[in-house]
């Protein structure tokens, strides 16, 4: 998995994520909080603008206001967005994310592609 190719698994994973805290949120109405919190990671996961700016500011919301659907976002959406982002993630969980990301880079440097799935399993095995 190169740079791209990661870039665009996780805004596959915002935009699931998303979708579904849409629906969860359903029934409120819309000037409920937290519909329009799900309502502001829809319209980011939609349109993508401001990503990086807008992303680590609603995930610190989500976590700090609500933090019953904090489980819910992925984690691989807190080391994308990084920053405040990794505040959310135990010292471990940061570390497999460095590892991976040096596994990628170092098979990008190569000339391959590294299976996501593959090298997270490898890690897993080794601790």
């Amino acid at each position: 998995m190169d740079d791209a190719q990661y870039a665009q698994y996780c805004r596959e994973l915002l935009a699931q994520f998303a979708g579904d805290f849409l629906k969860r949120t359903a029934h409120l109405p819309d000037s409920d909080p937290m519909r329009e919190l799900a309502q502001r990671f829809h319209e980011l996961a939609s349109t993508g603008e401001n990503l990086y700016e807008e992303g680590p500011a609603l995930v610190s919301r989500l976590f700090i206001t609500y933090p019953d659907f904090a489980p819910s976002l992925p984690r691989d959406l807190l080391w994308f967005f990084a920053g405040e982002c990794l505040h959310y993630m135990p010292d471990e969980e940061i570390n497999a994310y460095q590892q991976l990301d040096e596994m990628r880079q170092e098979a990008a440097a190569q000339g391959k592609v590294l299976d996501l799935r593959q090298a997270r399993a490898s890690l897993q095995s080794v601790q």
